[in-house]
């Protein structure tokens, strides 16, 4: 699906038929079942300059946008390879240091994170305030020029494997604020500072990246770690939250077109009473049906890197995007599976690993009856239900 593709951009789309020579979907279900990073993978990716896709040329990336970024991620997906680093790091943080951050970041930090010499991962998510963002309580305390971070973020993704963490903090006190956006930062923390700790939380789920929960204890934080304006990051956080939802869906996408290819291959070979299983109505029509949404949903995405790419807001498209893609992925997956019969839930066949990985992006990081309520809201003029 390259339709309206300038060349580099169906060569970002197709790189990840190029990197699955190597590093193939078999690759990616080893370290997903033995939960470890693949560091060999990533360090390809940082090689052939992927990483930094979002990244200003001056600082050592290609200086593209969300659609490549996007179609990277639906292209490596679409070979059974969904990298949720990509996600928090070169989408979510670094392409919005280049934006938001201050020389420090733009110039030490930037070039090597694409050189993939240090990793990002992000941290809003707290116990207590779960996708009501307002409610987050881990809080940096001004004290002259700098600030003491203390509190508690949970669900961070490859945390153990990164150097940094872009860090959602409030400057200000929940009563001290006049609007309830007011009194946000973001910092970069040095995930090697004194007073930094981890621990790891157990997912059921074969994945790559680990989840982590982070506790602060007075780690001391300057100026230069200050990500756009003191008590005013709000504006750079939801910047940061609709490129999430677009990549997401792409992943998801991808991954659905994965599953249904291997469903198509398996039951145009499959015999059963003298005639391939394709070919009956009952295994087929689950096949289509998932097929059809799969390409909305991943079109949908499309529109919405397209808006984020040309200062359009993005945030219908956005959670449409991640909504569509989450749901048709589950379907595709379990159409894939059906189709499969007993085969399916075999390691060999590699289906059913996919299953809990799309069931998880129905639910995080936004899950879909946020999507819903801000389409109704937000689209459609209804009444605010939350």
């Amino acid at each position: 699906m390259d339709f309206n593709l300038n060349e580099e951009q169906r060569q970002i789309y197709a790189y990840g038929e190029n990197l699955a020579q190597t590093y193939d979907n078999r690759y990616w279900l080893e370290h997903a079942r033995s939960h470890t990073f693949p560091k060999d993978m990533f360090k390809q990716i940082a090689d052939d300059g992927f990483l930094g896709l979002m990244v200003p040329e001056e600082y050592g990336g290609a200086g593209l946008g969300m659609t490549e970024m996007s179609l990277f991620m639906e292209g490596t997906a679409n070979h059974g390879i969904p990298l949720l680093m990509m996600v928090v790091g070169p989408c979510m943080s670094l392409s919005h240091l280049s934006s938001h951050g201050n020389e420090f970041h733009k110039k030490e930090l930037l070039p090597a994170a694409v050189k993939g010499d240090i990793q990002f991962c992000f941290a809003i998510t707290e116990p207590g305030a779960g996708s009501n963002s307002m409610k987050i309580s881990t809080i940096a305390k001004p004290n002259g020029k700098r600030f003491s971070l203390s509190g508690e973020k949970t669900f961070i993704t490859g945390a153990d494997v990164s150097d940094y963490c872009i860090v959602v903090a409030r400057t200000k006190a929940h009563s001290d604020v006049a609007k309830k956006t007011d009194g946000f930062t973001l910092f970069v923390v040095d995930l090697k500072a004194k007073g930094v700790e981890m621990q790891r939380v157990n997912i059921a789920i074969p994945l790559p990246e680990e989840q982590f929960t982070l506790f602060f204890d007075d780690v001391d934080l300057g100026p230069e770690n200050v990500i756009g304006e003191v008590d005013a990051g709000f504006s750079i956080l939801f910047d940061m939250l609709n490129p999430e939802r677009i990549i997401l869906a792409a992943l998801c996408s991808g991954v659905g077109r994965f599953a249904l290819n291997k469903a198509v291959d398996y039951a145009s070979e499959r015999n059963v009473f003298g005639v391939p299983i394709g070919s009956h109505q009952g295994v087929q029509h689950p096949l289509a049906k998932a097929k059809a949404n799969i390409e909305m949903a991943s079109l949908m995405g499309r529109k919405a890197a397209w808006e984020f790419d040309n200062g359009m807001a993005a945030g219908a498209s956005a959670n449409m995007a991640k909504y569509a893609a989450a749901e048709a992925g589950i379907e595709a997956v379990d159409a894939a599976l059906q189709a499969h019969g007993g085969a399916g839930f075999t390691e060999d066949t590699g289906i059913y690993e996919l299953y809990p990985l799309m069931r998880l992006l129905r639910t995080a990081p936004v899950n879909r009856e946020l999507c819903l309520s801000f389409i109704g809201e937000k689209v459609m003029g209804l009444p605010r239900s939350y």
